[in-house]
């Protein structure tokens, strides 16, 4: 068995099977956790309060742009930038199809998926460098801050060198980065890209039943 093989082989289910049970295990978790009854009288809809807080902070409220409008920026370039590259990436799209889930769709040409993919770059060095450059960031930071990145910034640094598929190492490089990055993520800060959703539900939900939208 080559090293190819290997790496888009037993390693992806590996790799895969821990991404999704790890995921599902925490969901479960957090909502075993449940929240205290709140006995007040209803004066609104919790789940008016919940859609809507996950829709209005998408976007600043008043005047905080100013104060957060990098982070925000940053924070676009990189998850949408990425998101574009994960879905409609040619060869994520094939691999979609082949491994996952047995159809695909339309992919980018590659001027796109190069732009896409410089946007997700511009915008993780930038985080990067914000959580370097300001104080209290910098302060609140750990170790599991710092390997979430590089492992992402690895996997799509490999990602680009393998593009031209004109090596089976690098492709298989690239696969081995990415499973490290899944068996990684559901134990880590990663997990916000799933959790975010609840956190802000839950908020949402609690203003909402008091008759305050967020």
């Amino acid at each position: 068995m080559t090293f190819l093989e290997l790496a888009e082989g037993p390693l992806w289910y590996f790799a895969a099977t821990v991404f999704v049970i790890g995921v599902v295990w925490r969901f479960v978790a957090i909502l075993m956790m449940g929240t205290k009854k709140d006995r007040s009288i209803p004066r609104g809809s919790a789940i008016a309060g919940a859609i809507s807080a996950n829709v209005t902070h998408l976007w600043p409220h008043g005047g905080f742009f100013s104060k957060t409008g990098f982070h925000l920026i940053a924070g676009y370039l990189f998850h949408v930038g990425l998101f574009v590259v994960l879905f409609f990436a040619a060869p994520h799209v094939i691999f979609i199809k082949e491994y996952i889930l047995g159809f695909g769709w339309d992919s980018l040409p590659k001027w796109g998926f190069i732009v896409a993919a410089e946007a997700a770059f511009c915008g993780l060095i930038l985080l990067w460098a914000r959580r370097l450059g300001d104080p209290i960031i910098r302060k609140i930071s750990d170790r599991n801050d710092g390997a979430g990145l590089w492992l992402t910034f690895i996997a799509m640094f490999t990602g680009c060198l393998a593009l031209g598929e004109s090596s089976d190492f690098l492709r298989a490089l690239h696969m081995l980065s990415v499973e490290v990055w899944l068996v990684y993520f559901p134990f880590s800060r990663l997990m916000h890209a799933f959790t975010f959703v609840l956190s802000r539900s839950s908020m949402g939900a609690t203003y909402g039943r008091r008759g305050v939208m967020p």
